[in-house]
């Protein structure tokens, strides 16, 4: 995974400084690619462990056309939780201490971050044992499963994209438009978190499906890892339902930035050595959208330590 580590690199020597939404501040470039062959291996990134598990649950969440972390909170997945709790503690319903600007006070204050640890679990155990709550308040709105699966037309009907750009690889591989688009800029203003990775496009040659995304925003530290592997999965699914191999994942990358309290972690990635990359393994394959977390699984991934890091909110 050199291309992840040259990236770090890039954006530690030559990131400007912007503000962002969160407050926290980050170092970012512009427009930044990276390419995988995965004939070569499945491409996690091994100078710091990354949790292929919450991987697989979430981009299985995301094909199921889910838009409620219920189901992430089954997978043992905590990746959603605090985008849904910030909509539930804006609520009338939240009853609680004070939680605003919960992501920098947890930060600076260890009493608070305490206390946001309680409410949190609270909100947790409550998605799942009470149905209604959950319905309620674990949703995040029209997000990437619900743009994916049911894209809404003027016409009042849904257009399901993931099984329409299958069907077309299948009838016209030699299309320019395999695309799928998560960007539905009349939803922007109800989703709990405007898709960061935006668009996709399938390319299909020598019996081989390839995938580039396009990503607006991009986490470098926490978030392109996870990217990186989603989507070199995803790839290897829509492979197996449309009966190619497997050719490169492109990953394009808008605004590619390190958040300000990410910087000394991603130093200390990259004293790190990268180690060889781990095999995919996925068996039982009964349908993209079928498929169970289980099924899948890599095979000799030995990373180095896991480096943690805060996320901003």
């Amino acid at each position: 995974m050199e291309q992840y580590q040259q990236l770090v690199q890039s954006v530690l020597e030559n990131g400007h400084f912007k503000g962002d939404r969160t407050g926290v501040g980050t170092y970012s470039l512009f427009g930044y690619q990276m390419r995988f062959d995965l004939n070569d291996g499945f491409p996690m990134v091994t100078t710091k462990r990354v949790p292929f598990g919450l991987i697989k649950s979430e981009l299985l969440w995301f094909l199921k056309g889910d838009t409620n972390i219920k189901y992430l909170l089954e997978h043992h997945n905590h990746i959603w939780d605090e985008w849904a709790f910030e909509r539930y503690i804006k609520s009338e319903d939240y009853q609680g201490p004070d939680m605003t600007n919960f992501g920098l006070r947890v930060l600076e204050d260890a009493s608070f971050k305490a206390e946001y640890e309680t409410q949190m679990k609270l909100f947790q155990e409550k998605i799942l044992s009470d149905a209604a709550f959950a319905a309620k308040h674990g949703e995040l709105g029209d997000v990437y499963g619900k743009q994916w699966r049911q894209w809404e037309l003027r016409n009042g009907e849904t257009l399901d994209q993931i099984k329409e750009v299958i069907n077309q690889i299948k009838t016209n591989p030699d299309s320019r438009r395999l695309i799928v688009s998560a960007w539905n800029p009349e939803d922007i203003p109800t989703m709990a978190l405007p898709p960061c990775h935006t668009l996709f496009q399938f390319y299909v040659n020598d019996g081989k499906l390839s995938c580039q995304l396009y990503q607006r925003s991009a986490d470098i530290f926490l978030g392109v890892p996870f990217n990186i592997a989603s989507y070199a999965l995803l790839t290897h699914l829509i492979a197996l339902e449309t009966g190619l191999g497997v050719g490169e994942f492109v990953h394009t990358l808008g605004d590619a930035h390190l958040y300000q309290n990410h910087l000394e972690q991603a130093k200390l990635l990259l004293t790190r050595e990268p180690k060889a990359l781990p095999k995919l393994i996925i068996n039982r394959f009964n349908g993209f959208d079928q498929i169970e977390a289980d099924a899948i699984r890599l095979e000799g991934y030995h990373p180095h330590p896991t480096i943690k890091a805060p996320i901003a909110v």
